[in-house]
């Protein structure tokens, strides 16, 4: 049965948090907003942008937030009676402001958004960006604006889109319309087009220090006072923490930071409780994210081999496991293997549908083995 289009989720949107048209500040990203600011007060603005950073730091939002300002700004400043008029000092929009009316109900003309579209039957998204979505940018730039404003297209993200979907959005690139400008968000820019990395001008979004990332989720009406912890598990990205706080993560971290603790040796009753909550279709959730959070450790642990015992504990304890298990530089490389063993193992187990709790205990065994092999 197909879900109903006001129930669909939308698929640039995280659970938990408000869209990113909606969010009203942006945290942790001053240097990105700044260089876009930069160079459209200074008659630079190229017709398209790569805004780039790992997932969940804000590149959605710096994104709606260039649109709203492009879109309320005329293409020629007028002079008024003493002259131009000072030059923007800031991307923000007032809320009553007509442009931004129109993009918060989703009905502004000279705005589109290129994203992943429902499948025919429409129960579930499809899994790329298609030609056929950007085909559409044809009708839309084909429609003279109204005011003669700037039209803005935002894909997000371009990583999804397929070779046919890439470069249709190559030709635009090439060739762009008139007043119109092409926002694409990348998590992995390595993997687009280098004839589209060419022909944007890059803004680099940063990972977020403790102090935003509490301020960024306080905004999401997450009130925690383990804003340390999340920025730690999370990898400064609010996104994550948002995922994490929504599935209870810190808990599910805290535990299996409680059973490696035990390493060399693993507590055989604890591992087998843990392993018994990702069964069936109430543990799914769960399954993925402790194959998640044991990633995230293994890499913690490598990290801590190099770089010594993290500054910020994700767990309580955590700390001085990592300095046990990871000594030395020898033991980081040998930690970096496992996780790349794990990873192997979980993408393969996954792809023939092994029992998730024998997945999940498969995986904790190599970890103790790993544990007594460092130990020796």
């Amino acid at each position: 049965m197909a879900t109903a289009v006001e129930d669909r989720p939308l698929p640039d949107q995280i659970e938990g948090a408000p869209h990113p048209s909606e969010t009203p500040v942006l945290f942790g990203q001053s240097r990105a907003e700044a260089d876009f600011l930069d160079a459209f007060t200074s008659g630079r603005l190229h017709s398209g942008w790569l805004i780039t950073g790992p997932q969940g730091v804000g590149k959605a939002t710096l994104a709606w937030r260039m649109a709203a300002f492009l879109l309320s700004q005329p293409v020629v400043a007028a002079d008024d009676m003493f002259g131009a008029p000072p030059p923007p000092t800031t991307l923000d929009v007032d809320d009553d402001h007509p442009d931004m009316r129109l993009i918060r109900s989703g009905a502004h003309p000279r705005l589109f958004t290129l994203r992943r579209a429902w499948d025919e039957k429409g129960d579930k998204l499809k899994s790329v960006i298609t030609v056929d979505e950007v085909r559409k940018l044809k009708n839309f730039f084909g429609m003279s604006a109204t005011d003669g404003g700037r039209r803005v297209v935002i894909v997000d993200p371009a990583d999804e889109m397929n070779v046919n979907a890439a470069n249709a959005i190559l030709k635009l690139l090439e060739e762009p319309p008139a007043d119109a400008m092409i926002l694409l968000l990348s998590h992995q820019p390595s993997r687009l087009l280098p004839t589209i990395r060419s022909r944007c001008r890059e803004l680099r979004c940063g990972l977020l220090g403790a102090d935003d990332m509490t301020a960024a989720l306080a905004q999401a009406d997450i009130h925690t006072d383990a804003g340390e912890a999340l920025t730690a598990l999370s990898g400064g990205s609010v996104g994550e923490a948002i995922r994490l706080t929504n599935l209870d993560g810190l808990t599910v971290y805290a535990d299996l930071v409680a059973l490696f603790s035990g390493l060399p040796m693993i507590d055989r009753p604890r591992a087998l409780s843990m392993a018994d909550k990702c069964v069936g279709k109430a543990g799914a959730t769960r399954f993925a994210l402790t194959l998640d959070l044991i990633d995230k450790f293994l890499i913690r642990t490598a990290r801590a081999g190099l770089q010594g015992p993290p500054a910020i504990q994700a767990a309580q304890g955590e700390a001085l496991l990592l300095a046990k298990l990871s000594p030395t530089d020898l033991a980081a490389r040998r930690w970096a293997q496992v996780a790349q063993d794990v990873s192997e193992r979980t993408r393969h187990g996954k792809a023939v549908n092994l029992d998730p709790a024998a997945l999940i205990l498969d995986t904790l065994f190599m970890i103790e083995k790993a544990a007594l092999d460092v130990a020796a």
